[in-house]
This record gives C-alpha cells, sequence and structure tokens, in this order.
C-alpha cells in the first residue's frame, strides 16, 4: 500500500488491492488542519520562512564590518577615535578599484559615545556608504556650558574643534580606503554633534551634498544643500530662535513625539525604525522626484510605550 495525491480531486488516495468506495474515499479527504502531512508541510513552510527572515538579518548586520582607529593628532596633540564601518561586498569591490563608495560622517551628541549610533551606522553602511563615526569629546575636556549673548551660547570653539577632528579623521581615513568620495560627504549628527555637522558645513559646503541631524539646538540650519532634521518634543530642549526653520525646498523638518535623548541606540526601536524609514526616502528622492512636494514637517512619529530616557545635557 502506498500513498499519492489525485491530481483532479483535493484528497490524497491510499493505492492498495481493497475497493474505496465513496464512504472510504471521504475519509482520506486532504484537510490542512487535520491531516498530519499537511501539519507537517505548513510548519516546515513556517520553519522555513522563519530561517530565511533570521538569515536576512543576520546578512544585514554580519555582511557588515565595523574597525576601531585610534588615532592621533600630532598637531593638535589630540587622540582621536574613529570607527569606520563598510559592507563587506561594497568593500571588497572598491578595494579591487571598480567602485567609489560614498562617504557619510556621524557625529554623536554631549554625553553619548560615537558608538552609540549603530542603527544609523548599520544603515549607512549597508545602503553601501563608507560610515566615519568620529569620537568628539574626551574625559579631559572641559563640559559643555551656556554663555548666553555669545554666538551660539559659547560653542563655538567646541564646534571648531570638531570641524577639526572631522578633518583629521578624513586625511587618516583616506589612507586606508582611498575608493570612496570625500568631496561629496553626508554629515550626521545628533544634538551637539548635529550642531558640528552644521558648523562644518557652513565652513566647508563645497564638500558636502547632504545634512541630517537629529535635535541640534544652537546652528540654524540652512546652506546650499540638503538637509534632513528630526525634532523632539522636548520642553527640556528647545532649539534657539531661528535654528528650525518652517521647511522649504531644500530643508527638511520632520517632527516626532519623542525625547532628545532618545535619538541614540538608547532610544526605541520604533524611532529609530522610523528614523530608517524616512531616511531611505530623503536618500532616495531628488529635487526632481515625485517624493519632493510631500509636507513631512507635518510627521508625526508615535511616542515610545512607557519608554524612559536618561535625562543628560545634550
Amino acid at each position: 500500500m502506498r500513498l499519492c495525491c489525485s491530481p483532479e480531486r483535493d484528497y490524497l488516495i491510499y493505492m492498495t488491492s481493497e475497493v474505496i468506495t465513496p464512504q472510504t474515499r471521504e475519509g482520506f479527504r486532504f484537510h490542512p488542519k487535520h491531516h498530519p502531512i499537511a501539519r507537517g508541510i505548513l510548519i516546515a513552510t513556517a520553519i522555513v520562512a522563519v530561517l530565511v527572515t533570521a538569515a536576512y538579518f543576520a546578512a544585514v548586520t554580519w555582511g557588515i564590518s565595523h574597525q576601531t582607529l585610534s588615532l592621533y593628532d600630532s598637531t593638535r596633540q589630540r587622540p582621536v577615535e574613529v570607527e569606520i564601518a563598510m559592507r563587506r561586498d561594497v568593500e571588497m569591490r572598491a578595494h579591487a578599484g571598480m567602485i567609489t563608495m560614498p562617504v557619510v560622517i556621524i557625529n554623536h551628541g554631549n554625553t553619548v559615545r560615537f558608538t552609540e549610533y549603530s542603527f544609523l551606522t548599520n544603515f549607512f553602511a549597508g545602503r553601501g556608504y563608507l560610515a566615519i563615526s568620529i569620537q568628539h569629546d574626551l574625559a579631559s575636556d572641559a563640559p559643555l556650558v551656556t554663555k548666553k549673548g555669545e554666538p551660539y551660547v559659547g560653542r563655538e570653539p567646541i564646534y571648531e574643534r570638531g570641524m577639526a577632528n572631522i578633518l583629521f579623521a578624513i586625511h587618516e581615513v583616506a589612507k586606508r580606503e582611498p575608493h570612496a568620495n570625500y568631496k561629496h560627504l553626508t554629515l550626521v549628527g545628533h544634538s551637539n554633534g548635529g550642531d558640528i555637522a552644521m558648523y562644518f558645513a557652513e565652513k566647508h559646503p563645497g564638500m558636502v551634498a547632504d545634512v541630517i541631524t537629529l535635535d541640534n539646538l544652537r546652528v540654524p540650519l540652512q546652506g546650499a544643500f540638503r538637509i534632513l532634521t528630526f525634532r523632539s518634543k522636548d520642553p527640556e530642549f528647545v532649539p534657539d530662535a531661528g535654528v528650525v526653520p518652517p521647511g522649504g525646498k531644500d530643508v527638511t523638518v520632520v517632527n516626532t513625539k519623542y525625547r532628545h535623548t532618545d535619538m541614540s541606540d538608547r532610544g526605541p526601536d520604533g524611532l529609530k525604525l522610523s528614523i530608517e524609514d524616512t531616511l531611505s526616502k530623503f536618500l532616495n528622492k531628488d529635487k526632481n522626484s515625485e517624493l519632493a512636494p510631500v509636507n513631512t514637517d507635518k510627521i508625526d512619529v508615535p511616542p515610545p510605550p512607557g519608554a524612559q530616557a536618561k535625562k543628560s545635557a545634550q
């Protein structure tokens, strides 16, 4: 006796020497919920789907190389830590001279480490960028202070130091990764890092393609390049007057319901996914695309359920 499936009917038939009557045939009817073979097929299909999904996310994570460089700027007598991240296949093609990688510079917020933006590092590296994340602060540095009445409330020396860090990091990384475009940078920064990014873009506009800030507070968002800014809804971190424009052709303002300190790896996954989704649209569109007229300053990202954020001076 063996088992086969009738191509014309939706039931299984046991091939046997016995006569199969309509009554006995009904007992062999194929039903996914009851037949053990059907259940096995469904379970196997579900397992395969889970494994494929897991393999995809593993490839995204493990397919990206991360390297931390402990550099030293002898001119300023200052150590500068830098993390570089690349997709492994893109790295190999670049080293073979087949492609030139776009470059993104990621700048951390005050009291947040340069390694605490892995969701951004992996996002950009996954899209083929050479992602460079710079540690701007040292333990020996004086804490940030606010001096009313001075330019950028007294933070300009911090921004100048950050700009010098970026130029130094580019120079050093270019020695190791020459097949990358260091002349048209994408600058990303959270809070104080966003101000450093905007300050750099203001002083070196010819080197900048795009600026993306996560709730910067001091340096106005303006320039002859595309700007995307994510804004928190946090009464403790309010931008200075004139920093955030109403939005326009080259400035995209995305208002969220999250807190200022959520915009790093410390924040909820929902916010990170929303940021990545908006970044994808921003990076994919050009000025003539159908996405350009979208009024993104009306976007509201749902708040995290019961998320707690540390209150640190950014």
